[in-house]
């Protein structure tokens, strides 16, 4: 991913209301605990910003970066349940964290089920 196209797309999931949940890198994480997104043509660390997306709906932001961001989304809950629809999950925490540079892929995003508590 070109780095002003992936700066772009980070941009406009802070601009368009997302919460602070930061999205998930793909292919970090393996087994049924996580939802891998397909690797980018272009597996080279881009200069941008993961966006705070913490607290926010999990399907949005893959809707809004799917395509753009390698990520994997990864149950917090400790149950280790499979992420087979991120719009029912919500994000609780990334690596990296809201707001730091993305320098490896993937992005992992930490989330619950929609109607738990991160904590």
């Amino acid at each position: 991913m070109r780095p002003a196209l992936a700066a772009a797309v980070l941009a406009s999931v802070t601009a368009c209301g997302a919460s602070s949940v930061p999205e998930v890198p793909a292919g970090a994480a393996t087994g049924a605990d996580a939802v891998e997104t397909r690797p980018s043509a272009d597996a080279t660390p881009v200069t941008a910003a993961v966006p705070d997306v913490i607290g926010g709906n999990a399907g949005r932001a893959y809707e809004q970066m799917g395509s753009e961001l390698d990520m994997v989304f990864e149950d917090r809950s400790g149950q280790g349940r499979p992420v087979d629809d991120p719009a029912e999950w919500r994000i609780c925490d990334s690596r990296p964290g809201p707001d730091e540079r993305i320098t490896a892929y993937p992005v992992v995003f930490g989330v619950v089920r929609v109607s738990e508590s991160c904590a």
